[in-house]
């Protein structure tokens, strides 16, 4: 995928209104691509002004082939005959937004004339745009109001990162090393259709691989990493090895994926053929440098690891792979508490992380393995499970409140995260059970689940929110019509 990332302004019209017009139509859509790509997060390129069939499939032709570009934002100024969008907008394969906004903040109450009628008519050639759009059943992103305004802005911007987030998936790469934790479901998955309908390519690397990649590891750049370690998180042990180990794994585990053009990793503790320690602070660090993980195989989490923090790139980077562990059930003080045995990123830390050494008490390991111990923090967050359903996926997100942990469970050696669920925790959990959502999961602070919505509306596939008004029977009837739907579709 290209680094450098950009939207396209195509600005809809015709010849009918004459040169002058077109031209005062070209200057404005200029000024407001120019002035929104100052706030945001990436630049909106003005391309064109359409005026006929082939002007719109040339350019989304080269849309679609070109890298950079992520995605196609459209607005009529004057009114542009849809029946000419229909051979370019039926080949678009990025995602697709349209503004429906106009250049004029308010009515001039003494100018306005029938020339300023021609010029400024948005409310009539975006209707007329969003009727085509309807009719060709086009996956695709309303947005209206002045295109000054902030919320419009937000609209737009938040808009981009999840069509960031569809870039990253049609170009997503996940590694495993050994399979999926023996006898579990969730995990599970068809990548074919992964690959089909999110661009997925997920393949297996023999564990031996990475056993002699770990051993070509020089001093040198172990030094190097774990000097980088002390800078950004406190020493909790005198196990110094076991995090020279740590650093050793990172090292190797990060050749590979950077060789093979992966962005995301799945590994298992119930195969480490010839590795010492289960990655731990290895595969926390590298999260924290934007790559995907996912525990006991689980490769679907992994890639929306990566994903999600593709999509929040640029803010805080707080997106982290997660799991559900255990409850809190005080009645009227009920919490979920979430971690795992050693891999949550250090995006999501309230404060310093401190590296750790303890023993793990479960899977292939000869030593006590180093991870970062550190609570969560507080805010409103969501969860996202991605599942295979059979003959189709399904994005459940969850809104959630992470706060800080009531108790701070001094003999509990692994990063952790406390919340309440929307609506309550245990009205949450009945709902997140009853829509299939995995023990894993995505946890994020940057990216919202309107954003996950117009991703999973992009990559087309099933959409389930759970919020502060969602009941397990509303919830129940909404997946049996989506089951409906799902299977017509």
């Amino acid at each position: 995928m290209s680094d450098k990332r950009e939207f396209w302004f195509v600005v809809g019209s015709q010849y009918l209104y004459g040169e002058e017009v077109l031209e005062t139509v070209e200057s404005r859509a200029r000024e407001m691509a120019k002035e929104l790509s100052r706030s945001l997060p990436y630049p909106l390129i003005y391309k064109v002004t359409a005026k006929t069939a082939g002007e719109i499939t040339d350019v989304v032709r080269e849309a679609n082939y070109r890298g950079e570009c992520c995605g196609v934002v459209a607005w009529c100024h004057t009114f542009s005959p849809s029946k000419m969008w229909i051979n370019g907008l039926s080949a678009l394969q990025k995602p697709y937004c349209h503004l429906a906004t106009q250049y004029n903040r308010e009515i001039p109450d003494k100018e306005i004339d029938m020339d300023f009628m021609n010029l400024n008519q948005a409310a009539h050639g975006d209707r007329e745009h969003g009727f085509l759009a309807a009719r060709l059943r086009m996956p695709r992103k309303v947005i209206a109001g002045h295109w000054t305004d902030k919320s419009v802005r937000e609209k737009l911007g938040s808009w981009m990162r999840s069509a960031v987030g569809a870039a990253v998936s049609r170009e997503m790469k996940v590694m495993r090393f050994g399979d999926n934790m023996r006898e579990v479901a969730v995990t599970e998955g068809d990548k074919v259709e992964a690959q089909i309908k999110l661009g997925w390519q997920v393949n297996t690397w023999a564990v031996g691989d990475l056993v002699r990649e770990i051993g070509a590891v020089t001093e040198a750049e172990i030094d190097a990493l774990y000097d980088e370690y002390t800078k950004l998180y406190d020493t909790a042990t005198d196990d110094i090895a076991a995090i020279r180990y740590q650093a050793r794994e990172e090292i190797a585990i990060k050749k590979m994926l950077d060789r093979e053009g992966c962005r995301a990793f799945a590994n298992t503790f119930q195969d480490l053929y010839g590795m010492e320690q289960l990655p731990g602070l290895a595969a926390q660090h590298l999260m924290s440098q934007g790559y995907g993980f996912g525990a006991e195989g689980d490769w679907k989490v992994a890639a929306m690891t990566a994903i999600l923090k593709s999509m929040g790139e640029g803010e805080k980077g707080a997106s982290a792979f997660m799991e559900d562990y255990t409850y809190h059930l005080e009645e009227g003080n009920e919490y979920s508490l979430g971690a795992h045995m050693l891999e949550v990123c250090p995006s999501i830390a309230a404060d310093r992380p401190r590296i750790e050494t303890h023993p793990l008490g479960i899977g292939m390991n000869e030593k006590d393995p180093a991870r970062l111990v550190f609570e969560g923090k507080a805010g409103k967050a969501v969860v996202a499970s991605l599942v295979d359903m059979g003959g189709r996926l399904r994005l459940i997100v969850q809104d959630i409140e992470a706060v800080k942990p009531i108790m701070p469970m001094p003999n509990l050696p692994v990063a952790r995260v406390m919340w309440r669920a929307m609506p309550d925790v245990v009205t949450g959990v009945e709902c997140w059970i009853t829509a299939g959502g995995a023990h894993h999961t995505v946890l994020s602070y940057d990216v919202s689940a309107e954003q996950l919505r117009d991703w999973a509306r992009m990559m087309d596939i099933e959409f389930v929110h759970i919020t502060r008004e969602t009941t397990p029977e509303k919830l129940e009837n909404e997946l049996f019509l989506a089951d409906l739907a799902w299977k017509l579709k």
